[in-house]
């Protein structure tokens, strides 16, 4: 997957929309990666236009939408969900930070009512440490996918491989994470 993260949404360089755009159609059409994630918070036909491309390459479209100050509302996160969903993602991803237990019990509440509701695979998470549950035990409540960090972590929360390994013997068989590693040259 390749993404490349805007400083809006917790990356560390500033890209104009047209750069950050024209930037995700090059990994696209160059077929750099067998997948690419594209924000949701872009010009929306731009966004319709870069999924249809991808999918003419068969790459896979992950829409991700990052909120580093706090969780939306339970109906905000269920919406955006939605639109990725309807945008044409493959798979609607969202991440946010959690101030309380509350808020990742809203999180966790609307990952399992989108999971219900779209035929698409998603992925949310809760960062920070209040939000490390959410990456352990998300797939309990619909999401599809934790990231786990070789090396440094790149969001707050995210823990290491090693531990998301030891993590999944506390769950139940039928809820295990699925750990695929790619090794790094």
């Amino acid at each position: 997957m390749v993404t490349f993260r805007t400083k809006n949404e917790g990356g560390v360089l500033e890209l104009g929309e047209d750069e950050y755009l024209d930037l995700v159609a090059t990994v696209v059409t160059n077929r750099l990666g067998d997948a690419v994630d594209i924000e949701l918070l872009h010009d929306e036909e731009r966004v319709k236009d870069l999924v249809k491309q991808a999918h003419n390459y068969n790459v896979v479209v992950i829409m991700s939408n990052h909120d580093f100050e706090k969780v939306p509302a339970k109906d905000v996160i269920e919406f955006r969900l939605k639109k990725m969903a309807d945008l044409g993602a493959d798979v609607p991803k969202l991440a946010c930070m959690p101030h309380s237990a509350d808020d990742v019990m809203t999180l966790l509440s609307a990952t399992n009512d989108a999971h219900k509701a779209l035929a698409n695979p998603i992925i949310t998470m809760a960062m920070a440490d209040l939000g490390k549950v959410s990456r352990i035990a998300g797939q309990v409540f619909g999401s599809c996918l934790s990231f786990g960090a070789v090396g440094k972590t790149s969001a707050p929360g995210q823990l290491s491989i090693e531990d998301l390994r030891n993590a999944e013997n506390y769950l139940d068989a039928d809820c295990k994470i699925k750990l695929n590693t790619v090794p790094i040259q």
